[in-house]
């Protein structure tokens, strides 16, 4: 776990907590962060993010998210949802005691690998065909399962919401596009474009923060998709998940995930 100031790219603990490696995704609720472990994120372990400490190291178990998954899991008021790329479905569990509500709330996906949630609307990654679904959070019912289409075959990682519009990272042609979250359209398919391959994103305010596929963290400006720091962090292990935590001034902080056992936080 590496923890990183997401205003100066500084290290604050390389090291942070103890979590396992093999970590695929990561998420934060107030203080609490919730990581996705195990070779292939078969379990889902909650962790304080101030100190590191296990709060339930095996908060939920019998999971399978891909180590491609920056974005699998989210968390809505005290919901757990998570992207079971294995069973092309989204599970739903309390994030407090990590009982299941429903291990299939979303079904008939198509190799799920991320996601994201706006208000009542999760938007899933397809990557087995190659779009964005739309479904209902609360009865996981579909909204328009090819809300976005004709996306890069395999090259969808990070997924991210600036008010109404979707950041969508494409891997395999180095650019994070924009679209219409109400009705899919392209906005900007090449909003930011970049040399390291984006992986995961994650916003904080008008700031998003892009893992590559070079070691690096990068930010740019989510409204223009101007680069604020191309170089923010140099963590290296090619990071994946990112996650960022508002804390009170004067520092605001950042945590990422690398896919070769390296997670970070930012503050």
């Amino acid at each position: 776990i590496g923890e990183y100031n997401a205003t100066t790219g500084a290290v604050i603990n390389a090291q942070f907590g103890s979590i396992t490696s093999g970590q695929s995704s990561l998420v934060l609720s107030g203080n609490d962060l919730f990581v996705a472990q195990g070779n292939q994120g078969t379990s889902i372990g909650e962790y304080n993010a101030t100190t590191g400490a296990a709060i339930n190291a095996s908060l939920v178990s019998g999971v399978s998210l891909s180590q491609e998954s920056p974005n699998g899991m989210v968390v809505s008021g005290n919901n757990l949802y998570v992207v079971n790329q294995g069973y092309n479905t989204i599970g739903e569990y309390n994030a407090t005691t990590g009982a299941v509500i429903n291990a299939s709330l979303v079904t008939g996906l198509s190799t799920p690998l991320n996601m994201v949630i706006s208000g009542n609307d999760l938007f899933v990654v397809n990557s087995g065909n190659n779009t964005i679904g739309e479904y209902n959070a609360t009865t996981g019912a579909a909204i328009n399962a090819s809300l976005i289409s004709g996306l890069l075959s395999d090259s969808i990682l990070g997924i991210a919401i600036s008010g109404n519009n979707l950041l969508i990272a494409n891997n395999g042609n180095g650019t994070i596009g924009e679209y219409d979250a109400t009705t899919g359209a392209v906005i900007n398919g090449s909003f930011i474009s970049m040399p390291g391959y984006p992986r995961g994103l994650a916003l904080s305010g008008n700031d998003l923060f892009v893992t590559d596929g070079v070691g690096a963290v990068r930010e740019y400006n989510a409204t223009t998709g101007a680069a604020i720091n191309a170089s923010l962090v140099s963590p290296g292990n090619y990071p994946v998940g990112i996650a960022v935590q508002a804390v009170p001034e004067p520092s605001t902080w950042a945590m990422l995930l690398g896919g070769l056992g390296l997670l970070a936080f930012l503050r």
